[in-house]
């Protein structure tokens, strides 16, 4: 599965792109704007970068990421590639703001709105929300976000994050560290999750049916004196009859002793 990197695009252009709609004030007269097509007097535009980017999310969604390239969203859009790069200078700016857009769609708790007063109900919504954002979007899982498209939707999970921890009495390092450390297991966890759903699409198989064709493993090349771990614990029927189950019980507990040890440090609750 091909992986493609956020955050490759020009800075100065990426930037003004991301914040197109939150601009602290208005471009220097005269000044070339990214994503501004040259048009004459009175001419009206056929098209934004709203437009482009939501067509970009669209064919990923239906056909993979290797759908929303610069060609196949001006076909979607029914314009000349060239036209398209008025808008969106390059497929590295279009990818960026295709993940900071659905990054967006959490819709997560701003300052001043209502959230639950208790903060691991706050983490379960960003739990939650990340989960669903995956499901929506898997191409996500071919993504790395290593460094991260830096828009409105990233910094508001941040934000989010961060906010969430404040009253517990953690120190300003304990609290980003403790912010860091959700959003690696979240992300991580909900990334691998789409992964999988990925996997599945493209072979038409599910993971059940991919380990029932290699059955024979435990027949006849399974050792238990060397696995005695393994051994012990399906003896004990430790195991979950299915994949999906697995994963759902490995993240759910996952997460639960992560938010423990958060806890446990954290003065105000002790």
């Amino acid at each position: 599965m091909t992986v493609r990197r956020s955050g490759e695009g020009q800075p100065e252009r990426t930037l003004a792109l991301l914040w197109r709609n939150h601009r602290k004030r208005a471009p220097d007269a005269g000044r070339a704007t990214p994503g501004r097509e040259a048009r004459g007097a009175g001419r009206r535009p056929s098209l934004d970068v709203d437009e482009v980017v939501m067509a970009g999310i669209r064919l990923a969604d239906e056909q993979g990421l290797v759908a929303a390239s610069m060609g196949g969203v001006a076909k979607e859009l029914r314009v000349g590639t060239m036209t398209l790069y008025t808008y969106v200078p390059s497929k590295e700016e279009l990818l960026d703001l295709m993940v900071d857009q659905v990054l967006a769609e959490r819709d997560l708790p701003g300052p001043g709105e209502p959230r639950p007063d208790d903060w691991r109900e706050q983490i379960e919504i960003y739990s939650e929300q990340t989960r669903a954002m995956f499901q929506r979007h898997p191409w996500l899982a071919q993504v790395s976000t290593i460094r991260p498209p830096v828009g409105p939707g990233m910094l508001a999970g941040r934000e989010y994050l961060l906010s969430a921890f404040l009253g517990l009495g953690l120190s300003p390092a304990e609290t980003n560290t403790a912010a860091l450390a959700i959003t690696t297991y979240v992300d991580s966890a909900a990334g691998l999750e789409a992964e999988s759903e990925l996997i599945e699409r493209a072979t038409g198989q599910s993971n059940d049916s991919w380990w029932y064709e290699r059955s024979d493993l435990w027949e006849t090349y399974f050792d238990v004196e060397r696995h005695p771990a393994m051994t012990a614990i399906w003896n004990a029927n430790g195991y979950q009859s299915s994949t999906r189950e697995a994963a759902t019980e490995s993240y759910r507990y996952g997460l639960d002793r992560l938010l423990d040890g958060i806890q446990a440090m954290a003065p105000e609750t002790l």
